[in-house]
């Protein structure tokens, strides 16, 4: 039996014109994971939706869902991302035919980063850098 953890924190809304494309280009790009798919059924227009990524979680939205939401999006959003291996990765969305928008980089700082932009033209940031609350 699976355990449903609900966790507190912040949580990125990214908007995607075909929200149901955008889950399946995070998955073959990133190995992300749809954990909440609502309707499920992939001829309804999408409501909600999660997707992990590396170990957080974002929300897709519709950005051209009907009704005066103050969800609706229609403009990308900059995401960053922490993970362990970002040349695996790199490698991946390369591999995938993702648009590199920054390549491999060393920051002075300490990380090793680079950065997509997805078919919406959200620019996903992947690296090593690690924010910390204290």
């Amino acid at each position: 039996m699976t355990e449903t953890m609900t966790i507190n924190g912040a949580f990125p809304i990214v908007p995607y014109k075909n929200p149901r494309e955008g889950i399946a280009w995070l998955e073959r790009t990133f190995g992300a994971v749809a954990t909440a798919v609502h309707p499920p059924d992939p001829e309804l227009p999408l409501e909600h939706a999660e997707v992990k990524v590396g170990t957080g979680l974002v929300m897709i939205n519709d950005a051209e869902r009907d009704g005066g939401s103050p969800f609706n999006m229609p403009d990308p959003v900059l995401l960053y991302v922490v993970v362990d291996d970002p040349d695996a990765l790199h490698d991946r969305a390369v591999s995938a035919g993702a648009d590199i928008v920054m390549g491999l980089t060393d920051q002075d700082y300490g990380s090793r980063d680079f950065a997509v932009r997805d078919p919406h033209g959200n620019v996903w940031s992947f690296g090593t850098y690690r924010p910390s609350l204290g």
